[in-house]
């Protein structure tokens, strides 16, 4: 290596099956269709992203404000308003670039939807895998949430499992007693790979109003506050399972991706970051390989799991 030439460092992620150009996706819901970004950042420049959240039929969120900020994060109860999954498939995928791995992520209130979602999403150019949003509240078992009750994940994922052969990633819901139980469950049940957590079911009031912040009343928290949580659930599923697991929660900078990568992740996303700033996620992804070059490692993989208990 000649003087003043940097050192390479090989940043190419394996998650879940697939192959990424580097350990960052954005999280589902803060990136919107990926075209919203394209003005702003190259997309190239991140390992890919996760899509907002589809459901068979078009969907409304719930009525504003369902979006607030509150100290160190920020709430939102938008309820996953989005096109469809086969307007998506027509109107949104051929805007993104070739090149920039799509993760699709679905959902529904019955098991059967999210399956026809990822049936209508097979095969399909530019989606080179799907997440399962746990998070979404079953209709027919009273409103809780498939992420919270073992039985049901396990039909979820199962079901899911038995109509796709694409990368299949859960996202888990972080309201529950224990995540290594609901990361053992994805994994006996075929899931490459899980992503976590969601947001905290959390809640905020206007003193001047004596209203709630969101019309919804409670809504999920995200942000740098819930780092520390994140960072305790991704360490736990992955003493719990041998798949992938990719850390989600409060991730503003590079080091803080680190963290997830030194607890046991293959990979991240990026969430409330990019409300902040539109080219966090590239930055993240620039801070990553250099923090590997800082330290003498000579691929980013070799972060994952290179926590020292010592």
């Amino acid at each position: 290596m000649g003087v003043g030439e940097a050192k390479l460092v090989d940043t190419t992620t394996e998650l879940a099956g697939m192959t990424l150009r580097n350990p960052v996706l954005t999280a589902s819901g803060t990136f919107g269709y990926g075209t919203e970004f394209k003005a702003f950042m190259d997309l190239r420049k991140i390992g890919g992203f996760v899509a907002k959240s589809l459901t068979l039929e078009p969907r409304f969120g719930n009525p504003p404000p369902r979006i607030g900020e509150v100290r160190a994060g920020m709430l939102n109860a938008i309820s996953l308003e989005n096109v469809g999954v086969d307007a998506f498939i027509a109107d949104k995928l051929p805007e993104i670039p070739e090149g920039v791995p799509v993760v699709a992520s679905l959902f529904g209130t019955e098991i059967a939807a999210y399956a026809e979602v990822a049936k209508r999403l097979g095969g399909v150019p530019k989606v080179a895998g799907l997440e399962v949003n746990a998070s979404c509240p079953h209709v027919k078992s009273g409103g809780i949430e498939f992420g919270q009750d073992p039985r049901l994940l396990a039909e979820l994922v199962r079901t899911v499992r038995a109509v796709t052969d694409a990368p299949l990633l859960v996202k888990l819901s972080p309201n529950v007693t224990s995540i290594a139980e609901m990361a053992r469950v994805c994994e006996g049940e075929g899931a490459d790979g899980i992503s976590l957590i969601n947001a905290v079911q959390a809640m905020d009031v206007d003193v001047k109003t004596r209203r709630p912040v969101l019309k919804n009343v409670l809504g999920g928290f995200s942000g740098p506050a819930i780092l520390p949580i994140a960072l305790r659930m991704v360490w736990q599923a992955c003493q719990a399972v041998k798949i992938s697991v990719c850390g989600i929660g409060g991730i503003m900078e590079p080091a803080d991706a680190v963290k997830f990568l030194l607890c046991g992740a293959s990979a991240v996303q990026v969430g409330t970051a990019n409300y902040v700033n539109p080219m966090a996620s590239a930055e993240v992804a620039a801070g990553i390989e250099q923090y590997a070059r800082d330290h003498g490692f000579a691929r980013t993989a070799d972060l994952t799991g290179a926590l020292d208990l010592s």
